[in-house]
Formats: structure tokens, C-alpha cells, sequence
């Protein structure tokens, strides 16, 4: 790696870390390049280097975001096991990444009806996208499984993901809301334990079949 890459790289990387703070704050409308700069330490024409617009800008955090989360889930599926011991660890596992980067919630709640300047041909949207159906594609996959083997009812799987992330993205994105719900921090070690608890628990008796069951239907 050349001196110039070694020193770019930092910067690109203080500026995603910037900008997640300040569109999961106030989304993208309410953040200006130059108030990215600004905090960053960079002149807006050194911004420029970096990212041509703030739609580029948007999009690189979020294709860094869902990245990170590809890699754990998919590291997660590869560790095998039944169809219900893998989605209790990808439940686990998505629970656990929201409640440790508070930011990402937020965003990808924000990222549902915050695009209307993202028209999706820039790279880092196409990448986003295309992550996004490979994550979505393995859970529905996952179900299907299951489904076909017996542990799981039938079911809709489109709707079965969706109900996942509604259980588990929007809680965390909830914010102040969701707090005066419970009535606890959201991100408090033993709530982050209690909502893996609520969702498993809730995911397993709308879908698992138990073996009960399963030894009756034989």
C-alpha cells in the first residue's frame, strides 16, 4: 500500500464514522457536507475527495453498515445446526449488532423513507441493494428450510422477515418512545437480554413446531 492510500484510508473512515452519527441523529436532510467537514477536520473541497455528494456519502454508511452485518450473519449460518438452533442465533446475533452500534437501527429505519434523493445508481447504493437481498435471501432460505423439514409451520416467509424486522430493527430505532414503554434504556445490558428473550420467544410460538407435534404427525 502506497503512503497516500495508508493515509487516505483513516480519513475515509472518520468521515463514514461522522456521518453515521449525524444522519442517525437527524437523517438525511438535516445534515449539510459542510457540517461533515467541519467535525471532520476537512475542508469541504477535502470532502470532496472522498464522496462527490451527500447521496454518496449517505449510501457509502449504509453499505458499510449492512456489510458489517452480512458478515456476522452469514459467519453465524455457516456454524450449522438446525433450522430453529440457527434462526435462535440469528436472532441473537441481530440483536446483539443493533444494541452494540445504536447508530445502525436508526439509520436503516431512516434508510426506508429517507431516499427519495437516492436514485439508486451509484455504486454504493447498488451495493447496499445487493446486500441487502443476499441477507434478506438467506433468512427466506433459512425459513423455507425449516418449513420443508417440519420444524416449521407453514408460513409466508416475506412476511415472517418482515415481522423480524419489525421486532427487532424498529425496537432499537425506537428511541425515547420505546424507553417510556418499557420503562427501561433500551440498550441497558439486561433490556438488550430481555428483548432476545421477548423476540425468540415470540418468533418460536408463531413458527416452531414442536416436537410433540412432529412425533404425532409421524
Amino acid at each position: 500500500m502506497t503512503n497516500a492510500a495508508a493515509s487516505s484510508r483513516p480519513s475515509r473512515d472518520k468521515i463514514l464514522d461522522c456521518a453515521e452519527q449525524l444522519f442517525a441523529r437527524r437523517g438525511f436532510a438535516g445534515i449539510g457536507l459542510s457540517e461533515v467537514a467541519e467535525q471532520v477536520g476537512l475542508s469541504k473541497s477535502s470532502l470532496f475527495h472522498h464522496f462527490s455528494s451527500k447521496a454518496q456519502l449517505y449510501a457509502a454508511v449504509m453499505a458499510r453498515i449492512m456489510d458489517r452485518i452480512e458478515t456476522e450473519l452469514m459467519r453465524s449460518l455457516s456454524l450449522g445446526g438446525t433450522p430453529v438452533e440457527r434462526l435462535d442465533r440469528w436472532l441473537d446475533l441481530v440483536i446483539d449488532v443493533l444494541a452494540k452500534h445504536p447508530t445502525y437501527a436508526r439509520l436503516l429505519l431512516r434508510s426506508l423513507f429517507e431516499d427519495d434523493e437516492l436514485t439508486g445508481e451509484l455504486p454504493e447504493e447498488q451495493t447496499v441493494n445487493a446486500t441487502i437481498r443476499r441477507v434478506v435471501g438467506a433468512a427466506e432460505r433459512l425459513l423455507k428450510e425449516g418449513m420443508e423439514s417440519g420444524a416449521f409451520r407453514p408460513a409466508n416467509a416475506p412476511h415472517t422477515v418482515q415481522t423480524i424486522i419489525g421486532a427487532t430493527v424498529y425496537h432499537f430505532a425506537s428511541g425515547e418512545f420505546g424507553e417510556e414503554l418499557i420503562g427501561r434504556p433500551l440498550f441497558s445490558g439486561s433490556e438488550v437480554r430481555r428483548r432476545k428473550q421477548e423476540v425468540k420467544a415470540l418468533i418460536r410460538h408463531g413458527l416452531v413446531v414442536s416436537p410433540l407435534h412432529v412425533a404425532t404427525r409421524k
